[in-house]
């Protein structure tokens, strides 16, 4: 990656530019789907255990595909993967737009999922390889604002399409600009990769896929499938075990595919536990705010929405800001402090009611926004900057399979939680609705304490799910102040050869 990039200090502005609206399309188009899964059941007929996987399917694929992407990258020129990554993701989104049956729409999912997978690892690996150390916060943050663009608009304009047309068209409207992006990365990209004598172990990417696709189905299968289910322990046992041999089989290996030796650098593996602890959380938001305003406040798909696009675009908008402010005060001060807003309004979000305005669940989601975005690219990019040259690839590629993993463990966590304390509550209510009970009501008058019975109970359980959210949060918070910055560390293989070279002209002399 290093021989094809960086032969000048003027950071290559073209190549980024292409990676950037690559990813920014994959990014918009899971942002899009979201909205649409209610639909899809209705005009598929399908159950919302099944309609998930449209979601678990893209995150098992890109948990499968991630650690290789070190591989690629130190493999094969940005051209080259960025082409093979921008097809698949065209292919896939067109397969799925002309899907009439559920195994059609979900193997087109999965096909976007594997160019999507690439993509994102190589844009981080190109930033790291093109900027220094000093200005990479305000790159990064550059970055952020334009990915983050994505799921500022992605959910109103999925409502909006829902509204008015089939959700076919959220997959139409993607494929013709997947199509002209592929075009001008054909025209446009034109580095060269120097031969490397590099193999893929087999046994090391079946280790992998096992491993971490096993917790993967494991954990996002428990919310729907409960833990008790032999899919899922099964699942995360096999997992958990492939895991451990496949990283006793890294470690011993001079080139491995996955490279955990990232985890001697200290600020890494520190960034790598907030941000995944955080990832865990963060799901809270995305996942229960949605179940709450929809399910039972009865607001549109359309409001729900327009309801999350201000902490959306806040959050694009700060990224830059958080950029700079990163270049110049560190990660510490804006991890700390954007802990501290996000587990306040996580906290907050703990206490709704069935009477909790629109306009406060608006202004707490964006304040919540603001929290997060000071902390997740921030303290990625502190930890990445300790890494030496050649561990870019490696460290991108761990950080987005541990997010992931961490993402399905949240998801799987929070829908537990809700699930069980929502029926703690419906029973403890309902005891306490038939101590007051004087009379036998009527059919009508119990369905409709029935009904209100269920609502409460749901409110709840989701209230119980943003409170133990709201503390898992607090171990980032608590980690976050251990946070230096960082300077890049020295490469041993590149101290070694420095020494064996001196060495040799001493002898010489």
């Amino acid at each position: 990656m290093e021989h094809s990039i960086k032969k000048t200090d003027r950071p290559p502005y073209g190549i980024i530019a292409v990676l950037m609206i690559g990813a920014f399309i994959a990014f918009l188009n899971n942002t899009l789907l979201n909205i649409a899964l209610p639909s899809i059941m209705k005009d598929l007929d399908i159950e919302a255990s099944t309609v998930q996987w449209l979601t678990t399917g893209f995150m098992l694929v890109n948990g499968i595909l991630i650690p290789t992407t070190a591989y690629l990258i130190q493999k094969y020129s940005v051209r080259r993967l960025f082409l093979v990554a921008m097809t698949l993701f065209t292919l896939g989104t067109l397969l799925a737009g002309f899907a009439h049956v559920f195994p059609l729409l979900l193997a087109g999912r999965m096909i976007q999922a594997s160019g999507s997978a690439i993509m994102m690892p190589l844009l981080m690996n190109v930033m790291l390889v093109s900027f220094p150390i000093e200005r990479r916060g305000v790159a990064m943050g550059v970055f952020g604002l334009i990915l983050m663009f994505a799921p500022a608009i992605g959910p109103t304009l999925s409502g909006w399409i829902i509204e008015h047309y089939d959700w076919r068209m959220l997959f139409h409207f993607i494929t013709p600009i997947s199509i002209i992006v592929l075009l001008i990365g054909f025209f446009m990209l034109k580095d060269k990769k120097d031969k490397i004598d590099l193999r893929l172990d087999v046994f090391s990417l079946l280790l992998s896929s096992v491993g971490f696709g096993g917790l993967l189905y494991g954990f996002s299968s428990a919310g729907s499938k409960g833990w008790d289910s032999p899919y899922v322990y099964v699942s995360i046992i096999v997992g958990a075990i492939s895991l451990v041999l496949f990283i006793l089989r890294q470690l011993k290996m001079e080139s491995p595919l996955l490279n955990f030796r990232v985890y001697k650098y200290p600020m890494f593996a520190l960034s790598s536990a907030i941000t995944m602890i955080l990832n865990m959380a963060m799901f809270s938001g995305m996942l229960l705010l949605p179940i709450y305003v929809q399910t039972l406040r009865g607001i549109t798909p359309f409001d729900a929405g327009l309801m999350l696009m201000p902490g959306a675009l806040l959050m694009a908008i700060m990224s830059p800001i958080n950029g700079r402010l990163f270049d110049k005060f560190g990660g510490r001060i804006l991890a700390v402090i954007g802990l501290a807003i996000t587990v306040v309004t996580t906290y907050y979000f703990s206490q709704l009611t069935l009477e909790t305005s629109y306009t406060y669940l608006m202004v707490l989601h964006a304040i919540r926004m603001i929290g997060i975005s000071m902390v997740m690219m921030p303290v990625s990019t502190n930890g990445l900057n300790q890494l030496p040259a050649r561990f870019y690839p490696h460290g991108t590629a761990m950080n987005n399979t541990l997010n992931q993993v961490a993402g399905a463990i949240g998801t799987a966590l929070l829908v537990t939680i809700m699930s069980n304390r929502t029926e703690t509550h419906a029973e403890e209510l309902a005891k306490e609705a038939m101590k007051n009970v004087t009379a036998k009501p009527t059919e009508a008058a119990a369905a409709a304490m029935q009904q209100q019975i269920g609502m409460r109970a749901l409110l709840e359980g989701i209230n119980d799910s943003f409170f133990i959210a709201a503390c898992i949060i607090i171990i980032s918070f608590i980690l976050a102040f251990f946070i230096k910055r960082s300077k890049q560390a020295e490469d041993p293989v590149e101290v070694k050869g420095t020494q064996m070279h001196k060495a040799t002209q001493l002898s010489k002399n």
